[in-house]
């Protein structure tokens, strides 16, 4: 409970703990950003890290200074696809036996929801799997299991994690330091996560809906 309590922390308080960091650190801040994306993308037990938050808050710091906003972007941005590759690679050598084994932090949920993200989206969710949480993380996994064409996962990781880190980066850069976002910056990185869930919430809604609405189809064929 601890852990989460301290994680639950870090994240609604980023943008102090970067400026702790980078006054602390400096230069070295990069390497702790870089270490976070890519074990949040690369690590599939650590799906609940802050990727969305953590770039915004890098970000926002850019714009008053504390740190370059070309470094950040291209550290975390090699992190995003480095991290996604050693997962792909992850799942495609050991997922399955992963799956076999009575494994509590791979909840076979998890990977059911991103086999359907896979199916509903084809390839390219790769790129979308980027802007969902939990998702993002299981996706180039379950791309591995599924044996994807390398080249193919590496051309939608790269422009996945393009877009993901240049939307967050600008987002930060421009918005980050805006006076009602500074004093509210907890409410501002609560309501990115939501955001960030939405498009995973109303796929589980539909899911259950169309679920429903087989069993009432099979009960109906039934009578």
């Amino acid at each position: 409970m601890e852990i989460i309590k301290t994680l639950i922390d870090f994240i609604l308080h980023i943008d102090d703990h970067l400026v702790e960091l980078v006054s602390t650190y400096g230069t070295e801040t990069y390497l702790f950003l870089f270490l976070i994306i890519f074990v949040e993308t690369g690590v599939v037990i650590m799906p609940f890290l802050p990727g969305d938050s953590l770039i915004f808050a890098g970000a926002a710091l850019s714009a008053n200074g504390s740190l370059n906003i070309f470094i950040l972007f291209f550290v975390i941005f090699f992190a995003a696809v480095i991290g996604d590759t050693v997962n792909y690679h992850i799942g495609k050598a050991f997922g399955n036996k992963l799956l076999n084994w009575n494994n509590r932090f791979i909840k076979k949920e998890y990977i059911e929801k991103t086999s359907h993200f896979f199916e509903k989206h084809g390839g390219k969710s790769i790129i979308i799997a980027r802007f969902v949480p939990i998702i993002r993380t299981f996706a180039p996994f379950v791309a591995g299991i599924g044996k994807m064409h390398y080249l193919k996962f590496l051309s939608y990781n790269v422009v996945g994690a393009g877009l993901w880190v240049l939307l967050f980066c600008v987002a930060g850069f421009f918005f980050g330091n805006i006076p009602f976002v500074k004093d509210n910056f907890s409410v501002v990185i609560i309501a990115i996560i939501l955001i960030s869930l939405l498009p995973a919430i109303i796929g589980a809604i539909k899911a259950k809906v169309g679920d429903k609405k087989k069993l009432i189809e099979e009960k109906k064929s039934e009578e």
